[in-house]
């Protein structure tokens, strides 16, 4: 582990000498992710994308992604783009990236069972900000809104984030 890493600790997220207060799954951690199981998914993981609201904010980064209208994530086991970015109108189960509340106004992608998804094992672990302190996510990691860009304006694709088992 590096200052470089992203690392879950039981007081939050550490990353480059600081401690930032996060949120995870409601399903607490595990070793087994399912879809729809509200659980964090245990392992090294690495930062493959950045998403953000044009509308709301500037890019935090040069290589972030404006999230549009039609930006859809698919989390449907059935279909063929499970666990990618796609686009609307869209015929499977899916969660609209460009939300109205500000939960995904800025979005940092993991490769958790991306890109080559198998079905089933959890699609869509995000880091992102969060409802309010210590509400957890669907499986997500959550931050303060500040904390979240302050983080995004320093790490570059590829960064860890290391997960371990409690």
């Amino acid at each position: 582990m590096t200052l470089d890493d992203l690392v879950l600790t039981p007081r939050g997220v550490r990353f480059a000498g600081r401690l930032f207060p996060c949120s995870i799954g409601k399903g607490g951690l595990t070793k087994d992710k399912r879809e729809g199981d509200g659980a964090t998914p245990i392992g090294v993981h690495r930062i493959v994308g950045m998403l953000f609201r044009p509308d709301r904010l500037a890019p935090p980064a040069t290589w972030a992604t404006p999230i549009g209208p039609q930006d859809l994530w698919s989390d449907d086991s059935a279909d063929s783009e499970y666990n990618q970015m796609v686009s609307a109108p869209y015929g499977y189960s899916h969660e609209k990236l460009r939300r109205a509340d500000p939960l995904y106004d800025l979005v940092l992608i993991t490769d958790w069972n991306w890109p080559n998804a198998v079905p089933g094992r959890g699609s869509a672990i995000f880091l992102h900000q969060w409802r309010r302190p210590g509400y957890p996510t669907e499986g997500c990691i959550a931050f303060r809104r500040d904390h979240l860009h302050w983080i995004a304006g320093r790490l570059v694709p590829g960064t860890r984030l290391i997960i371990p088992q409690a």
